[in-house]
């Protein structure tokens, strides 16, 4: 049981940035629910009640508090239900949660902590062994919090940075070379003709695959919570990856005017995977290497079989990134723009990553800044023929 201070010491104990923050005690012990919520309030917090699981899974979806204190053995519904519901429910499902038990032993803790509860604290404690635990998770609640708010800001400022820029430049081609052809048309030579129609051709295919990668990653998204379609179509799936693969690559060494950079070793084999996926994910890897490494470097491919998996490489020796930056990878990020003069939206390596895992694919990336970066995927070896289907 805890024992309520006389007054409030300097130090732990004192009102803080915390006040007002309201904090739900379920218990079915009144006199324990009491206790708690006197002291919560002694140190500036705004404490609400239930005397049961159902009352407090009610009351939590109701008032939303920002942190919930619960017993564990309660009757009817127990603390790990009350959790449990508490989780699937999207109000409340990320809200921090600390159990309370007269008996803290391991398997009980493991379980709550499975369950998602943030903390765990055994009866009895202290007023100060309480608010600890509570600023504890509201700081770290705040953090995330925190967090999440600086990454939506950097991908806001990605899209507000590359998109307009990633629209504008195809159209003026289009538009810039079609006034020309329009404006002289009486004039211009046939080599003109060609010259300038081939111009507006490569501006339209830039175009549209800007437009693509947004209507596929929109696919991939949804696909999040069922992947199972297209992870089954893939199973079913034989697809050769030579000279699939090493099309894909040239093609867009040849878009980036780099095909003597280009080196392909591609074991002949078949994979379980969509073929047109697969064209899609070496298409944007390539890319990737050769837009952030420098004409004369090599960027090079490689496809090799070892017992049931085909691993599929992509090696380039340019700019490189941090662990951070991997792991920060993700929609419209684009690292270093500010910087460097780049193009794209920042989707091609994500929806490569996306597609390779809704397709049962494993995904890793080893870098050294400033040196090299590798991506490598690896698919189980293909052992039908069934035809797939394409994700288009």
């Amino acid at each position: 049981m805890i024992v309520l201070p006389q007054a409030r010491p300097d130090g732990l104990l004192r009102p803080d940035v915390y006040c007002m923050k309201k904090v739900l005690v379920i218990d079915d012990a009144a006199e324990v629910a009491d206790m708690v919520g006197a002291t919560l309030e002694t140190f500036g917090f705004d404490p609400v009640v239930a005397l049961s699981g159902h009352a407090g899974v009610e009351i939590a979806q109701k008032e939303l508090p920002d942190l919930i204190i619960c017993d564990v053995h309660m009757p009817d519904l127990d603390g790990y239900d009350t959790l449990k519901a508490l989780r699937e429910n999207e109000a409340t499902a990320t809200t921090p949660f600390i159990f309370l038990s007269g008996r803290a032993e391991r398997p009980d803790v493991r379980r709550g902590m499975e369950l998602g509860a943030d903390d765990y604290l055994s009866k009895p404690f202290t007023p100060t062994e309480l608010i600890t635990a509570v600023r504890a998770r509201l700081a770290k609640k705040e953090e995330f919090a925190r967090q999440a708010e600086k990454r939506l800001d950097e991908v806001r400022g990605n899209i507000t940075l590359a998109l307009p820029h990633e629209l504008r430049t195809p159209l003026c081609g289009i538009l810039g070379l079609s006034s020309i052809l329009i404006e002289d048309h009486q004039t211009v030579t046939p080599d003109e003709v060609l010259d300038n129609a081939q111009g507006i051709h490569r501006s339209a295919l830039r175009l549209q695959r800007l437009i693509e990668n947004f209507l596929i990653y929109a696919q991939l998204e949804l696909l999040q919570d069922d992947s199972n379609p297209l992870r089954q179509a893939a199973e079913s799936s034989f697809t050769p990856i030579d000279p699939l693969v090493s099309e894909a690559a040239r093609r867009m060494a040849t878009q980036a005017g780099r095909e003597k950079d280009l080196y392909c070793d591609i074991t002949p084999c078949s994979v379980r995977i969509i073929g047109e996926n697969l064209k899609k994910i070496v298409e944007e890897l390539t890319g990737n290497a050769f837009k952030f490494s420098e004409a004369g470097s090599p960027v090079c491919v490689k496809a090799q079989v070892s017992q049931d998996l085909v691993t599929l490489s992509v090696r380039d020796y340019g700019r490189g990134m941090t662990a951070e930056q991997i792991a920060r990878i993700g929609p419209h990020t684009q690292f270093d723009r500010r910087v460097y003069e780049q193009q794209g939206t920042g989707l091609g390596l994500i929806i490569a990553k996306r597609l390779t895992e809704v397709q049962g694919g494993r995904w890793h990336i080893e870098s050294v800044p400033g040196k090299q970066t590798t991506v490598s995927l690896s698919f189980p070896c293909a052992a039908s023929t069934l035809p797939p289907t394409s994700l288009s």
